[in-house]
């Protein structure tokens, strides 16, 4: 543990624990810390003074870092690099390879990516949507001890909890889109990950619509009622008008203007992403 000065007024505490077990101890109930992984989103908000924290938590060197797999069960620890995930199938892997570029990613961690708030002029969190689509659950630690729980309940305390890893069963099939304009530079704008599990069961989520990642559900049961049996969806007539228009997704957003996009042109997208990620997953059925 090292004591270093990031203000001439202010000390700050970093933490470097060699371990999950030093991690969790370091972190505590979480008050008053702030968790580095990357370093990618935490060290420009340091560099502008919109954090001056009195300790820091460095999980580099944590062991946090390393994707396994039990048959169809995926791990992935907290602090492995975005870039690894890249080669994973959809909707985990194409949402991966969509955000910023490979230096970024290389550095950028997982639950870095998770933890991310809305940005001060452009959506984070590409990864919310992927994960919430496969239906990943969390394992963290803080006030109470270590437990694992949906990511859905997990992205409401993401501030309050120490992500460990997160877990997901590969779908059968899944499908990422994403709307990126050069005016950009790199950050997505909006995005849809869509998964199809083995019992026919569609999860659609998005990202860039405010806040962070949010599921779908009114989309997702606008497909159930057109097609009631999407196990089966290869055996669907594929004309326009057995598929959904997307326009249901639009029911469970607040969207909004920010520097890249505003909440008009996001509600004409959000709907024709929709599409493709269902079009995608039908595609491959």
């Amino acid at each position: 543990m090292a004591t270093v000065s990031l203000d001439p007024s202010t000390a700050t505490e970093v933490l470097r624990p060699g371990s999950e077990q030093e991690a969790i101890a370091a972190f505590g109930d979480g008050k008053d810390v702030l968790v580095v992984g990357g370093g990618t989103i935490v060290m420009p908000e340091l560099t502008y003074r919109r954090l001056q924290p009195t300790r820091a938590l460095l999980l580099k060197d944590a062991g946090l870092a390393g994707v396994t797999r039990d048959g169809s069960r995926v791990t992935i620890g907290a602090t492995t690099p975005i870039e690894e995930l890249v080669g994973l199938p959809a909707p985990i892997g194409p949402c991966a390879a969509n955000i910023a570029d490979v230096e970024i990613r290389s550095q950028a961690t997982v639950a870095g990516n998770l933890c991310a708030g809305e940005g001060y002029e452009a959506p984070r969190g590409d990864l919310q949507g992927a994960f919430l689509a496969v239906g990943a659950t969390v394992r963290s630690a803080g006030e109470g001890g270590i437990r694992e729980e949906p990511l859905e309940d997990f992205l409401s305390k993401r501030r309050e909890r120490l992500a460990l890893s997160i877990s997901y069963d590969e779908p059968s099939a899944g499908a990422f889109a994403g709307l990126d304009r050069p005016h950009t530079h790199d950050f997505t704008a909006l995005a849809v990950s869509g998964a199809r599990s083995a019992d026919g069961t569609i999860r659609l989520a998005a990202t860039g619509v405010g806040g962070w990642g949010v599921r779908l559900p009114s989309a997702e049961a606008e497909v159930a009622e057109i097609h009631p049996r999407v196990i089966d969806w290869g055996h669907v007539p594929r004309s326009a008008g057995d598929d959904p228009d997307g326009t249901a997704a639009l029911q469970d957003v607040t969207l909004h203007d920010d520097a890249i996009a505003s909440a008009w042109y996001r509600a004409k997208v959000l709907p024709v992403l929709v599409r493709r990620v269902l079009t995608e997953m039908k595609e491959s059925a």
